[in-house]
């Protein structure tokens, strides 16, 4: 009946929560149900998300090394990044525009008139930043950055390590063939892990239904619906229709084979646990070519955030309008260009954003109580945040790859016609 794996992942991930929902609400609190099977449950969807991440390192630094690799020259490496990277941090700077724009107009929290209350506490309290992010970009021990999965680390080294390789040609032709070999292993890893992804999902969701408290939503819901109203027009229109208008790809059919890696995100809520999704998305269903999958991926699930942008921005809008500090139009610029540097700084791990908000709502100068009232919600919208994140991810690199065809295209012609003349 289910034969595709993302109907699979669509029935576990609605089976889970509805099984834990009934966990919390037809059985008592200390009953075998809300005690011995969500603690199963609980473990085995961790084990789901340590087997995938377990092949993210790894995949990564081969995916990105054998990409150059394979790349045509050196040449094309440099517009390949160019146009990866310009893209990411354009798609950011727009998603945080509407963000501001929708929440200036909507005032989420306006009204609500709250207090400070005791027991709420940051994470972290100082901005990023911009420089030592560069400055850190390069790790003093390798083996340190691969234990650690310091994603922008690793993405330096792999493409350090596969400049050089390009460099030395034939001379190296035995670590050219590790690598594309190397590639190829994990790609089939993945396709092997993904076979159990339903059961992991299933059971991811059976522990949030049967720990999520539905009262969060009442006494916040503006804020929650113009957030997941903006990240569902984001991942749902904005990306479909602007891939369908730039490449030969259209609208529904972007929606259509990206619908796995969304649900996927949903219930993982990590954008590295993604990465193994987002490049067989992008190989095997929307035909982008491995080596330009292998080089923006990584990059993407570190760099292309757009998703934790809008929700870190209306969280500000909404913390200030709720405690009494509404956000001035003297403040949007600096509110901008921090948000722009925290979603980046927020990594592919679940719960960065909430960090991040943190770190705002204590350099805007709002009430510090407010994280507990941010953190209620925090895991519910940090799922739809990574499905954004994640489809933004495929939507640049199908037209960073639609763009590459034609290049090349263009190149073989001018090719053509100066050997007819000649």
């Amino acid at each position: 009946m289910f034969k595709s794996l993302s109907s699979r992942i669509f029935v576990g991930l609605f089976a889970g929560l509805l099984l834990g929902t009934l966990f919390q609400y037809g059985f008592s609190e200390n009953s075998f149900a809300n005690t011995t099977l969500v603690d199963i449950a609980s473990g085995a969807g961790s084990m789901f998300v340590q087997l995938i991440m377990m092949l993210v390192v790894p995949l990564v630094f081969f995916s990105i090394v054998s990409g150059i690799i394979e790349l045509k020259d050196l040449k094309s490496f440099g517009r390949l990044g160019s146009k990866t990277f310009g893209l990411y941090l354009v798609n950011t700077v727009i998603a945080i525009a509407a963000a501001i724009g929708l929440a200036l107009l909507i005032a989420p929290g306006q009204g609500m008139q709250l207090t400070g209350e005791d027991g709420a506490a940051l994470t972290s309290t100082s901005l990023p930043s911009f420089i030592d992010m560069i400055v850190n970009i390069i790790p003093s021990n390798p083996f340190q950055a691969f234990a650690d999965g310091n994603m922008l680390q690793i993405i330096f080294m792999a493409l350090l390590t596969g400049g050089i390789i390009k460099a030395l040609g034939e001379d190296v032709k035995p670590i050219v063939t590790f690598f594309k070999y190397g590639n190829k292993v994990m790609l089939k890893a993945i396709t092997v892990v993904m076979q159990v992804a339903p059961i992991g999902v299933f059971a991811l969701m059976v522990k949030l239904g049967a720990t999520f408290e539905p009262s969060a939503f009442v006494s916040v819901l503006s804020y929650m619906a113009v957030i997941l109203s903006l990240l569902a027009v984001w991942a749902l229109v904005v990306y479909p229709v602007v891939v369908g208008m730039t490449t030969n790809i259209s609208a529904g059919e972007f929606r259509r084979k990206t619908r796995e890696q969304f649900l996927f995100a949903l219930s993982t809520a990590s954008s590295n646990a993604t990465i193994p999704v987002t490049m067989r998305t992008l190989t095997d269903k929307l035909g982008v070519k491995p080596s330009v999958a292998g080089f923006g991926v990584p990059m993407g699930a570190t760099m292309n955030m757009s998703g934790v942008a809008i929700y870190i921005t209306v969280a500000a809008f909404f913390v200030g309008n709720a405690f009494g500090y509404p956000i001035t139009t003297d403040q949007i610029p600096a509110l901008a260009f921090s948000v722009f540097l925290l979603s980046i700084g927020a990594g592919g791990v679940p719960g960065g954003g909430i960090v991040m908000i943190g770190v705002l709502i204590h350099q805007m100068g709002l009430p510090v109580e407010a994280i507990a009232l941010v953190a209620a919600l925090d895991r519910i919208i940090d799922m739809f945040c990574t499905s954004t994140n994640v489809v933004g991810d495929s939507a640049v690199v199908s037209i960073v790859d639609h763009s590459e065809q034609h290049d090349l295209s263009a190149a073989a012609s001018l090719d053509l016609n100066t050997q007819t003349q000649t």
